[in-house]
């Protein structure tokens, strides 16, 4: 059964349990992504945003504490196709290089889904004089920020160009 939403706290709350089980889906699909990645260095990038995601979920929970509320009860429907389109790529047969390529693609899909979400909860709570949640929400929404510019950062820098030298490669090889 949905709850009415009839103010902006309601919509509010609403957004904040989607975000909740958003993140809580990514803790469970970032082990096997990290499972899946070649690159030393995007395994090790994706390892501590996994660590971070826990620190961003346990800022959520501070969060429904301060509402008098429970995060659970929501299911992230947007995340959950994201991740889904993840799975499909990492069910593809490549070389390692082109499904690190690949993979970066899909994290900052999930990367930017996240913006959009904290930064929609931020401006909320702000609206709604919610000071102690805007700072827990602007630590998150920076963290997802800088993990999106290091995943340009080492697609741009390393892992697209070995994908891009491995399809010299192969079609030297044809």
């Amino acid at each position: 059964m949905t709850k009415e939403i009839e103010s902006l706290r309601d919509l509010y709350f609403d957004q904040l349990k989607d975000l909740y089980s958003a993140e809580n889906q990514v803790t469970k699909a970032l082990p096997k992504i990290i499972k899946k990645v070649s690159s030393p260095e995007l395994k090790k990038g994706l390892e501590d945003h996994l660590k971070e995601t826990t620190k961003q979920i346990d800022r959520l929970e501070q969060i429904f504490e301060s509402l008098d509320g429970s995060p659970r009860g929501k299911k992230c429907v947007g995340m959950e196709g994201v991740l889904e389109e993840g799975k499909e790529v990492m069910a593809e047969k490549m070389p390692a290089d082109l499904m690190d390529a690949a993979l970066i693609g899909g994290c900052q899909k999930v990367e930017h889904y996240e913006i959009a979400a904290y930064g929609t909860v931020r401006a909320f709570a702000e609206l709604l004089g919610e000071d102690e949640a805007v700072d827990l929400l602007t630590q998150s929404l920076e963290e997802e920020h800088a993990t999106d510019a290091k995943l340009t950062e080492l697609a741009m820098n390393m892992v697209n160009l070995e994908a891009l030298e491995e399809g010299h490669t192969t079609r030297e090889r044809m």
